[in-house]
């Protein structure tokens, strides 16, 4: 051992590591989120941002039909867990927080933070007194915001503002309010991680499951940007699955405003104007139709092997196939 190392041996070894000056073990997931509940489609979820790796693997919890916990600063990330549990045997959001933090016994209680919203439309947000400062949360009728180790007050109250004057679904409100938050100052450490988690029920895509958005980015400078690539791209596939679940009910109408949707979060994607355009056709809108099928093709070089696949594939599109008039239209070429 040479001499250097020997001084930084013996000073550590000497100069007992005070409480007050300890490096923490388990480091507060000191961050900004919102809970929120949609009373008109019964979504409920959690968004959250922060300077701390991964923090979707800690904060958001939440079950269709139940309600939705985000748990954090000094965190007992049991409280996900049973908070659902809590809401499922039917506490509402309040209560659960009582209950949650009276059977609570781990070190730091008084340093948690915790928000909950039920599926009754209750919402509660608690911070307990020795949380990291700034420190602190707002509420509305169906929001929660709140947040820790923050630039102040002002993040909460602009995420708050955000979420009620956004129009659009629950996943896009909850959005830009993450947005609204950091635009304020946010976390004052930094940025690292987001998350989004939205559960509903027989929404989502694949079976048995009520996630209807549930996306993270655990470490980047710039979260926000990759949580809305990541948004634009669960939208998206959430809309292209409902566009044709509802034509194959019957319900065509329906189904091409959800096409119309996938064009909107993938305006560039040629496959969700080929879907809009077989939609507006069985609608009875051609020219609607046509003008989706042209932005198709000028943005696939393999348009043509594409609409020759369709028309095997689908009856729908040997309808169309068999429209001469339109057929010509579209190839006039041809």
């Amino acid at each position: 051992m040479n001499s250097a190392a020997s001084v930084i041996l013996l000073l550590t070894l000497s100069c007992p590591i005070s409480a007050q000056n300890r490096i923490p073990l388990d480091p507060p997931v000191s961050t900004f989120s919102i809970v929120a509940r949609d009373s008109a489609t019964g979504q409920m979820g959690v968004a959250v941002a922060s300077r701390y790796f991964a923090v979707g693997s800690v904060v958001p919890w939440a079950e269709a039909n139940v309600g939705a916990v985000a748990t954090q600063a000094n965190v007992n990330v049991g409280y996900g867990k049973r908070g659902l549990e809590l809401l499922r045997a039917g506490l509402t959001a309040p209560q659960v927080i009582r209950q949650l933090l009276e059977e609570d016994t781990f070190p730091g209680k008084d340093g948690r933070q915790i928000a909950v919203v039920d599926a009754k439309g209750n919402v509660e947000t608690y911070t307990g007194p020795n949380a990291p400062t700034w420190a602190g949360g707002v509420k509305g009728d169906t929001w929660a915001a709140q947040g820790n180790i923050l630039v102040g007050p002002e993040v909460p109250a602009a995420m708050g503002k955000a979420f009620e004057s956004t129009q659009g679904e629950l996943a896009e409100r909850m959005y830009a309010a993450l947005k609204a938050g950091d635009a304020v100052g946010g976390d004052k450490r930094g940025r690292e991680s987001a998350s989004i988690l939205i559960v509903c029920d027989k929404c989502a895509r694949n079976t048995n499951n009520d996630r209807y958005v549930y996306i993270n980015v655990d470490d980047n400078p710039d979260p926000f940007a990759e949580l809305r690539r990541l948004l634009d791209l669960a939208l998206l596939q959430n809309y292209q699955g409902r566009a044709y679940q509802l034509f194959d009910a019957g319900k065509v109408q329906e189904a091409r405003l959800a096409a119309e949707k996938t064009v909107k979060y993938a305006p560039n994607s040629p496959g969700g104007h080929m879907s809009l355009g077989y939609l507006n056709y069985m609608a009875g809108d051609k020219e609607g139709a046509l003008a989706e099928f042209r932005k198709a093709r000028d943005l696939s070089p393999e348009f043509q092997n594409s609409w020759e696949a369709a028309v095997k594939q689908r009856s729908g599109f040997k309808r169309i196939a068999e429209d001469k008039e339109f057929m010509k239209k579209l190839f006039p070429e041809r």
